[in-house]
């Protein structure tokens, strides 16, 4: 299981498809706000001057020397639900987030978001 304190220490390192093909550098964690554990990080790719932050699920994520490698091809990552990095995900994008990987989308009972960043 991943922890939330662990993957804070990982930002800044390269994210790899199942393939082991570089996605991108490891931005932010998101944790699902019912259970307080890491559900998805910000991968961002890009030029320097058009960088976007891409989310991607990382419950079965392998953390490696260096590396963190999620269990998503390139290809499908790279056409998730992306924002700027300054940027924050609008409440009504997050269930795409969620249904772009085939995920179940569970907001909290009175609507509150799956999602915070951490």
């Amino acid at each position: 299981m991943i922890h939330t304190a662990d993957i804070r220490e990982w930002r800044g390192r390269d994210v790899v498809d199942n393939a082991g093909h570089k996605i991108g550098v490891l931005e932010a964690a998101y944790v699902d706000t019912t259970t307080d554990e890491p559900a998805m990080a910000t991968v961002r790719t890009g030029l320097p001057t058009r960088h976007r932050l891409f989310f991607v699920p990382i419950e079965d994520a392998i953390v490696g020397p260096g590396y963190l490698k999620i269990d998503y091809v390139r290809a499908l990552v790279k056409q998730a639900p992306s924002i700027g990095t300054d940027d924050v995900l609008p409440a009504d994008r997050e269930e795409a987030v969620f249904k772009h990987y085939g995920l179940a989308y569970k907001p909290g009972a009175a609507g509150e978001r799956q999602l915070a960043r951490r």
